[in-house]
């Protein structure tokens, strides 16, 4: 469903040195990153900042396109069909919102059902569907702007899903949210991956999101792909440690130490 191939993506950054003179270098986000994502897998993306995942997302989504490599996302090169993807993706940005922040939760739904040309039968089951499922009945009526963090966060994701698409691409989708929201959330994601059968691809700083949706670690770091397995083959790497907090930390600081050498 996601496949990268020697994927690089490298950024031109040109500043003033002196009064005349301009300095020119070339920042690798992304260096020679590999990995199969299949059909129906929830995989975990982690990385400290700055590591390339953000950068990644971007590419997937078709935001950006690679300087190198090649990449497929349910059968198309996201940069080239950008708009045919979108039907076939949803993308959730734990920091940005999709929905019109002035509208009801309701309205943005219905624009987001002309823009996707959902047929109306089909969107009525389906936001029932969602509304059941996340408690959107409550607030469906609200303006998004009146809306507390985790209930536009519930809002977000069932925008993303709307259209049904069969890849659901988080960036930090519980960030802020309280207990009983990320509760709420995980629960969901995970019926939704199980019992749809939905590929998830999950970046976030929120290992408890890691440990109770993932089966599969993927860690990023300095553009570069430093681990791709289970949860228990990452805690193997670390005898001594008894919780991926510490797991992950270590070897963020065995990477950044490698770096600077």
């Amino acid at each position: 469903m996601i496949e990268l191939d020697g994927v690089g993506r490298s950024f031109t950054i040109r500043r003033r040195v002196g009064r005349l003179r301009r300095e020119t270098r070339v920042v690798h986000a992304v260096r020679d990153l590999s990995f199969r994502v299949e059909p129906g897998e929830f995989v975990g993306y982690l990385g400290p900042n700055g590591a390339g995942k953000s950068t990644t997302i971007k590419m997937l989504t078709g935001i950006l396109a690679p300087t190198s490599g090649r990449i497929r996302v349910a059968g198309l090169d996201p940069s080239r069909r950008r708009t045919a993807l979108a039907r076939r993706i949803g993308v959730v940005f734990g920091q940005r919102t999709t929905l019109w922040w002035d509208l009801p939760l309701r309205s943005s739904f219905q624009l987001i059902r002309h823009l996707y040309k959902v047929d109306q039968k089909v969107f009525r089951r389906r936001l029932d569907d969602l509304s059941q499922v996340l408690e959107l009945g409550p607030f469906l009526d609200t303006p998004v702007r009146q809306l507390s963090l985790g209930q536009r966060m519930r809002g977000d994701i069932a925008a993303a899903l709307l259209h049904e698409p069969p890849v659901l691409v988080l960036d930090e989708p519980t960030i802020g949210l309280d207990v009983v929201s990320k509760a709420a959330v995980r629960g969901f994601l995970r019926d939704l991956n199980t019992e749809r059968g939905t590929t998830v691809l999950l970046t976030t700083h929120d290992l408890g999101d890691i440990e109770r949706l993932c089966r599969r670690v993927m860690l990023i770091d300095h553009g570069s792909l430093a681990f791709d397995g289970t949860l228990e083959d990452l805690m193997a790497t670390a005898p001594g440690e008894s919780t991926i907090e510490d797991v992950v930390t270590r070897l963020y600081t065995e990477g950044a130490r490698e770096a600077a050498q």
